[in-house]
């Protein structure tokens, strides 16, 4: 069976250093360097100052349309730096899909934080999040964001893909609180919400988080799932990010929010996090991986 993340065009350093060049002469001679595979783009740093991201699925070719449409009326509004979009590369005759280049945001995804440095990150990312939370969704429309076309919280319809991915942890012996994790999803039962519209980034996970040289985080990336929806989405990052103390600290920040949305929140960040040990281990990461079941442990954290 093929993985949701199976790439459909894979563009190779050499390729992508073409189409820069091409379209883009004033970044010639570009040096390239591959920084990582997501599940919809492969994605180069260019001379040490940007980021070029290309489609591996046609269905991420929306999604990069909407994210150069949003990314920058929103980027000076948020206490976090942001990828913003600056160049907008054109399909051609060998790669049939649009591609975007960025700013670099300096800084390294988050792994191996102590406790007390993830709990350093509990207010400004509360703060983040309370601010695009409440970003006016109706312009937010105007720009072309779609509603949660994907009903991203539909945990009966995800339920199959998250056994799967659970039984393969099990056949790999990969985490080693297995049981906790399998008792967490047999007991899941849906959970009747009411239906919220707030700008939301949609994947908010420890491989679009960056953190500065004290381990604080400072940026986030791949607004590729930037949608209108419910806050529960987001807020799974307070369950796989931080421990039990820094989510008081995050919610006293945010707001506080029901019982149904702190609900919905922990099964968005076993399913993100369990599809992260998965995509990880397929694709030979040994970094994300850890860092994925770590989160895990902090999410079943009390």
């Amino acid at each position: 069976m093929p993985n949701a993340w199976d790439a459909e065009q894979i563009v190779s350093a050499p390729f992508a250093k073409t189409l820069i060049e091409t379209q883009f002469p004033e970044l010639a001679p570009a040096a390239i360097s591959l920084l990582g595979y997501g599940f919809d783009n492969t994605v180069y740093q260019v001379n040490d100052r940007f980021v070029f991201r290309f489609p591996r699925r046609e269905l991420a070719v929306g999604l990069l349309k909407t994210e150069n449409q949003l990314l920058p009326s929103l980027a000076s509004q948020l206490p976090l730096s942001i990828a913003e979009p600056i160049f907008f590369g054109k399909p051609n005759a060998g790669y049939p899909w649009p591609f975007t280049g960025y700013h670099y945001v300096q800084g390294n995804p988050p792994a191996r934080l102590t406790e007390e440095e993830r709990i350093q990150s509990a207010s400004v990312l509360a703060r983040f999040l309370r601010t695009l939370h409440h970003y006016p969704h109706l312009k937010a429309q105007k720009l072309g964001v779609p509603f949660d076309e994907l009903n991203r919280l539909d945990m009966m319809k995800r339920k199959p893909s998250l056994e799967k991915y659970v039984k393969q942890m099990k056949e790999r012996s990969l985490y080693s609180k297995q049981e906790i994790l399998e008792d967490y999803v047999n007991d899941i039962q849906e959970i009747h919400y009411q239906e919220k519209h707030v700008l939301v980034h949609g994947d908010l996970h420890i491989k679009n988080m960056i953190v500065d040289q004290t381990n604080m985080v400072s940026g986030i990336i791949d607004w590729g799932d930037v949608h209108i929806g419910h806050p529960a989405v987001d807020l799974a990052i307070a369950y796989s990010f931080l421990p039990s103390k820094g989510r008081a600290r995050f919610f006293k920040e945010y707001g506080e929010v029901d019982e149904e949305t702190h609900r919905l929140a922990k099964w968005k960040a076993v399913f993100t996090t369990v599809v992260l040990v998965a995509h990880s281990y397929d694709q030979g990461d040994k970094q994300t991986l850890e860092a994925a079941l770590e989160s895990l442990n902090l999410i079943f954290q009390e």
